[in-house]
């Protein structure tokens, strides 16, 4: 079944307005102005737009002298350090929560020592979310180390303990094998592959041809009671449905019920939802 889910909860971060190509957003309280292709339709409040601190163009970021170099913000229990980075991004994706949440209702109420293995997973929202839940121990793999020094500094702001999550820079697909090798299991397993990507060693990763691979690898390390199994992705050329029937070949013997869709932020200017990538999602 195909869903629309919009993220709920925020109280530091705030899509203002979006359209002609670009989104207006609020992070704690500063706004920025960053590219979207997906906002073709008109601005709803162009008077907005002038209070606006930070700008990415073509030319990379420009902010406003007074603006920090970081700055911090939080969603319920996990807290973020932002920083703008040359790819247009400030750390955080914002309708990712819709995930963070639905994480964390899948490990609520069940046993303790729960193995969750969540790869590409960049500032470490995901992490976070499943970690702070009790009896849940997380693998973050990533192949950046920035990536992951940034992940490791939102854990400690989070106040999660250390041996929580155990912290892997690794190019994914590699990493899956060796656990295959080693008899790892996971209870859950957790993914936000990019379109492309390299990893540690130049690996290239494209996303319709090394997923199916990287997909069904992660079969063979989950445990005999798997709890879930979460992909999400940006790529706009691709639907849900291409993530729904790889995953649905994959957990066919486990039972339990699979969910696909979009995810969404809605404005606050003029109640528009701007979509902001898909995903599929397999549970007990």
């Amino acid at each position: 079944m195909i869903n629309l889910h919009v993220a709920e909860g925020w109280k530091d971060y705030e899509l203002l307005d979006s359209g002609n190509g670009q989104k207006l957003e609020k992070w704690g309280n500063i706004l920025t102005i960053r590219p979207d292709p997906r906002a073709i339709w008109q601005k709803t409040d162009k008077s907005f737009w002038d209070s606006a601190e930070g700008v990415f163009s073509d030319n990379g970021w420009k902010f406003e002298t007074s603006v920090p170099l970081t700055w911090q913000i939080a969603y319920k229990n996990i807290r973020f350090v932002l920083k703008p980075t040359e790819f247009k991004h400030t750390g955080v994706f914002p309708e990712q929560a819709v995930n963070w949440n639905w994480i964390q209702d899948k490990l609520k109420n069940h046993k303790t020592d729960i193995k969750i293995l969540n790869l590409f997973a960049y500032t470490g929202g995901a992490t976070i979310a499943a970690a702070s839940t009790f009896g849940v121990h997380v693998t973050h793999v990533d192949a950046s180390r920035p990536a992951m020094m940034w992940a490791s500094e939102n854990a400690k702001l989070s106040r999660i303990s250390p041996d929580r999550i155990r912290w892997i820079q690794d190019d994914c697909l590699k990493f899956v094998k060796r656990e295959i090798k080693r008899g790892m299991k996971y209870d859950g397993i957790i993914m936000d592959p990019p379109k492309f990507g390299r990893g540690m060693k130049g690996e290239v990763w494209k996303l319709l041809e090394d997923l199916p691979h990287l997909a069904n690898e992660c079969k063979q390390i989950m445990s005999d009671t798997p709890l879930f199994f979460l992909i999400n992705a940006y790529s706009a050329d691709m639907s849900s449905l291409v993530l729904e029937n790889l995953l649905s070949g994959i957990s066919k013997d486990w039972g339990g019920q699979l969910e696909s869709g979009e995810l969404g932020i809605k404005e606050s200017s003029g109640g528009r939802i701007l979509p902001a990538g898909i995903f599929t999602r397999w549970s007990k």
